[in-house]
């Protein structure tokens, strides 16, 4: 998955539990409860699974589940909601190029189910 350029001042991410996904057909931003923050190394493995996503056929439904938003130091640089059903991703920030915001990956590849597995351990069971 092609990140912004502004991934390079990344520190931190939170990870989002998406309340309501079909808020997210029309959003201008990310809403959800953060479950977990990850910094350093664990952000880092994050955005590594992220930018590894390959390319896939999207569906239709857009009701993603998960999303992030990944913050500098000092402020907040882009959010991404994922729908590993119809293997769509949004990508929203004030330095994301237009080209960037509507995504497809591979819900069935590796790195898909690494980083659900992840989100998914955010949460208690």
């Amino acid at each position: 998955m092609l990140l912004p350029l502004s991934v390079a001042k990344s520190e931190f991410i939170e990870v989002v539990r998406i309340t309501d996904p079909a808020r997210h057909l029309m959003s201008q931003d990310l809403d959800g409860d953060a479950v977990a923050i990850w910094d350093s190394e664990q952000a880092q493995q994050a955005l590594s699974l992220i930018h590894d996503l390959p390319g896939g056929e999207m569906y239709r439904c857009f009701l993603p589940g998960w999303g992030i938003r990944a913050h500098s130091s000092t402020h907040p640089l882009f959010e991404i909601a994922f729908c590993f059903r119809c293997h769509g991703a949004r990508i929203w920030g004030p330095d994301v190029p237009a080209t960037l915001q509507s995504q497809t990956f591979d819900a069935g590849s590796s790195a898909a189910s690494e980083l659900l597995r992840r989100f998914r351990a955010c949460t208690p069971s």
